[in-house]
């Protein structure tokens, strides 16, 4: 490889680190406040919900974020909300309190929903989320398919919401599910762009963790089809080391998307290694090239 091959490859990769996101699940008010020795003001950081919980804790969370110079984008878990007025105390403080404009809407892994809001379908037709300052929600999506749901209803029922925040006036962004397989998630993002989807979409990539960490979360998260491709690819890593980095498939998503062909298009890291340790490695990852 001649050294303007080696340029041109770290700058598709800077290109493609720009704009990367950040998956928070209970950050500590101390891990939140050092993240302002690592992450530029301004970054997006998604505040996870935890099921069977109250929405307390990410609306906490996120007013520090906000505080600490951060832009939060919270999830907005349907099933968690016990009836129309815990929907609404929740958007109400996110945007009174931390100034939030976009949201990720997700159905919420508890199996039976608290309340009447059965998916996230119902939450954007609640017509809640514009009257609260709304502007952009996240929907998610699953590059790998999805444990519960066949391919042809998770395809209708992405096509269902896309068209309710149209109607309502939002903007829409995709924030997919991890996923370990780089030409799985390429052939996913071709299909999207060819069913008409022209937004900004957020590749989930596991950010630096043990093996084992990352095949319990794959497990527990359904993610199958490409867990196959992680204990492959980690390869003498995963005996040497015990821990993957997702240095290789970046590497490939720069690539496949550095002709603009596919869109806009960002990484989106879970911290399953931990908060601040992911933050460091995606922060040091965009810096290197």
């Amino acid at each position: 490889m001649t050294i303007q091959e080696v340029s041109s490859e770290q700058e598709r990769i800077a290109a493609f680190m720009r704009g990367w996101s950040l998956e928070a699940t209970l950050p500590k008010p101390a891990e939140i406040e050092a993240l302002k020795q690592t992450l530029p003001p301004g970054k997006y950081i998604f505040v996870s919900a935890i099921p069977n919980e109250s929405h307390a804790h990410v609306v906490e969370s996120s007013i520090l974020m906000r505080r600490a110079g951060f832009e939060p984008i919270p999830h907005v878990a349907a099933r968690n909300h016990a009836d129309r007025a815990a929907l609404e105390d929740m958007l109400g403080r996110l945007r009174s309190e931390a100034n939030v404009s976009r949201v990720l809407v997700i159905g919420g892994d508890r199996n039976k929903p608290a309340g009447p809001y059965s998916d996230a379908l119902a939450v954007i037709e609640s017509g809640l989320l514009q009257a609260h300052g709304i502007e952009e929600i996240g929907i998610g999506s699953y590059p790998d398919g999805h444990p519960r749901i066949g391919a042809d209803d998770l395809e209708r029922a992405l096509e269902a919401k896309i068209a309710a925040a149209r109607r309502a006036g939002l903007k829409v962004q995709l924030v997919s599910q991890f996923c370990f397989d780089g030409e799985r998630i390429i052939g996913w993002l071709r299909r999207l762009r060819a069913n008409g989807f022209t937004g900004r979409i957020r590749i989930g990539l596991a950010g630096p963790a043990k093996v084992t960490t990352l095949l319990r979360f794959a497990q527990r998260c359904g993610v199958q089809a490409s867990t196959r491709g992680l204990v492959r690819n980690v390869g003498v890593a995963l005996q040497a080391l015990g821990r993957a980095t997702p240095d290789d498939i970046v590497k490939m998503l720069a690539e496949a998307t550095a002709s603009g062909e596919l869109g806009e298009v960002s990484p989106h890291f879970y911290s399953f290694g931990g908060f601040s340790a992911t933050a460091r490695w995606a922060s040091d990852a965009e810096g290197r090239h």
